[in-house]
């Protein structure tokens, strides 16, 4: 299996104007892949420019918030660099597109990392900040999942948030939690 860095991917569109999406980058060797499902607003831009800026971030809130419908997160420019990155991200990688291995259901965006920037401190792993993840991704895929499985990751992930999460982690354990409740149609 693959490295997979969970990011945010910022590309644009022919106007210059942003697109941000919470994307997993495979790692090969001098290049990272972008892999978006057809049709998706990041492959039609990818398509189009060739470029996307990479945010590697630490803060549970931003995930959970794009996977419940928020996409406003306060940007910052890059000196020299079209694409923006997230004002909060630890680091940003500029990626240009170098090759693209067609696909019907999700081409392969294969990017040359023009620059890495540190942006603030990584201050450690934590795992309520990883169940968070896990739980979004998981909030994308209740279409594909029986419920016993989804009931079963959640249950296990909620030790990590009941033994190691801050203010932060707890708001966006129940922003997800609150759309599983709303798919489920369970009240609230």
């Amino acid at each position: 299996m693959p490295l997979i860095r969970e990011c945010v991917v910022t590309t644009l569109n022919a106007a210059g104007e942003p697109h941000l999406a919470p994307l997993g980058l495979i790692e090969d060797g001098d290049h990272w892949i972008i892999a978006p499902f057809r049709p998706s607003t990041t492959l039609k831009h990818l398509e189009a420019r060739g470029q996307a800026t990479a945010s590697f971030i630490d803060d549970a809130e931003v995930f959970a918030g794009f996977v419940t419908g928020r996409r406003d997160w306060p940007l910052a420019a890059i000196d020299g660099w079209p694409a923006p990155r997230l004002e909060c991200a630890l680091a940003h990688a500029e990626l240009e597109v170098a090759r693209v291995a067609a696909d019907e259901q999700r081409p392969r965006f294969f990017c040359a990392v023009r620059r890495i920037e540190s942006h603030r401190p990584f201050l450690g792993m934590n795992r309520a900040r990883a169940a968070v993840l896990e739980a979004a991704i998981l909030s994308t895929r209740l279409h594909m999942l029986p419920r016993e499985k989804i009931d079963s990751e959640i249950a296990y992930l909620k030790i990590a948030i009941d033994k190691t999460a801050g203010a932060g982690e707890r708001a966006a354990w129940e922003r997800v939690m609150a759309k599983l409740a709303a798919h489920f149609g369970e009240g609230g």
